[in-house]
C-alpha cells in the first residue's frame, strides 16, 4: 500500500504536485492521524486547528 503524501506546510493530504491551497510542493509521507473535514465553516476542530478549506488533511507531519 502507497502512503499518502502530506503537504508540510498546511498537511492537506495532495495527489499532484502542488498544494491546492498552500501552492507548496513540499511534501512529506511521514505524517501520522488524519482529520476529514467537510465544512470548514461549521467545523469548531477546523477552528482550532485554523483549517479553511475541506478537506483531508494530516494530523501530525514530520
Amino acid at each position: 500500500m502507497v502512503k499518502k503524501k502530506a503537504c508540510k506546510k498546511c498537511k492537506l493530504f495532495v495527489e499532484g504536485d502542488t498544494c491546492p491551497v498552500c501552492s507548496s510542493t513540499n511534501f512529506t509521507t511521514s505524517w501520522q492521524g488524519r482529520l476529514f473535514v467537510n465544512d470548514a465553516s461549521r467545523s469548531m476542530i477546523a477552528e482550532k486547528v485554523d483549517i479553511k478549506i475541506k478537506g483531508e488533511y494530516a494530523i501530525k507531519v514530520r
